[in-house]
């Protein structure tokens, strides 16, 4: 009976891994946003291809990266938030996915590995393990990249709105010297080297160079980073860019409440590290209550 319901059990997971493989290779439903960035990676790819015949080839990690994102555009797989993890990390999309790919194809070969080490020392397993292994273990090496990415994303993002923070004074401040908007914006930006205000700054020189807005560029980058102050402030900035008393109004206010919003978030995380230090305190003291009584209880039931 036991035999059965195991045949059974891994015979429909094994349905359903067929299932998903085969629902995940079908193309999808596309979206307009996609179709456009197929349209744009083709021209680039033969852009890049004329202009690099005569120099160096490519390398092969490369290659693979750009199969594994022409796949995805196949699919309609967009992954909006990794992108914008990406590039607030300022890495590429191929190389991240050659990455991945890599990964999972060394987590197949490590999960039998690691099969083959458990049985040399005597252990008696059975022999569709290895299989299972191979799948977690490559699908789990498959998913540490993405698990990277976004913790090192959102780090980075909390320095970058602290800077933004900053950033919004300094431009208020520039206002109220006489400065115009644009003129204050660019000045504010020039006042570091750090890496938030350096895009901030590539930002506006590139929309000097093309010939749009400012606060429509920083829009555009809050887009593209996944940062929603930058996204209202453009929004804000494009409303109300012909009044300096209510931009200055409007960016103080919106710095004050980023300040205080970094002041709750840091409040949140000591009392976090305050009751976590509560718990390993308590845990110690019943250790050492443990260790204290145990030489009584074991006369006690010895009597």
């Amino acid at each position: 009976m036991n035999t059965i319901l195991f045949a059974c059990l891994v015979g429909g997971i094994a349905g359903l891994g067929v299932f998903a493989l085969i629902r995940a290779l079908t193309p999808g439903r596309r979206s307009a946003l996609s179709t456009v960035a197929e349209i744009d990676a083709l021209r680039a790819a033969s852009a890049a291809s004329t202009t690099s015949k005569a120099g160096e080839a490519d390398g092969w990690r490369d290659r693979l990266g750009r199969r594994v994102a022409q796949f995805y555009l196949q699919q309609g797989w967009e992954l909006r938030s990794l992108r914008a993890d990406l590039a607030v990390l300022e890495r590429g999309w191929e190389g991240f996915l050659a990455t991945k790919l890599l990964l999972g194809a060394v987590g197949l070969v490590f999960g039998p590995f690691l099969f083959v080490a458990v049985s040399v020392l005597g252990f008696g397993l059975s022999p569709i393990i290895p299989v299972w292994l191979a799948l977690v273990v490559g699908g789990l090496f498959f998913l540490l990249p993405d698990v990277e990415v976004r913790r090192d994303a959102a780090r980075k993002r909390k320095d970058l709105r602290r800077v933004i923070g900053a950033y919004l004074d300094l431009v208020a401040m520039n206002l109220a010297g006489g400065r115009g908007l644009p003129e204050a914006l660019m000045a504010a930006a020039e006042v570091s080297d750090g890496w938030a205000l350096m895009r901030i700054r590539n930002c506006l020189a590139d929309a000097r160079i093309t010939g749009i807005s400012q606060w429509v560029a920083l829009g555009r980058l809050g887009d593209e980073l996944g940062i929603e102050e930058l996204q209202d402030l453009g929004v804000t900035l494009g409303l109300v860019a012909d009044d300096g008393a209510k931009i200055r109004d409007s960016l103080g206010s919106r710095a004050e409440t980023m300040r205080h919003r970094e002041l709750a978030e840091i409040e949140g995380e000591a009392g976090e590290q305050s009751q976590s230090m509560l718990v390993a305190q308590l845990l110690l003291a019943a250790g050492f209550l443990v260790f204290l009584m145990y030489p009584a209880a074991m006369r006690v039931f010895e009597v």
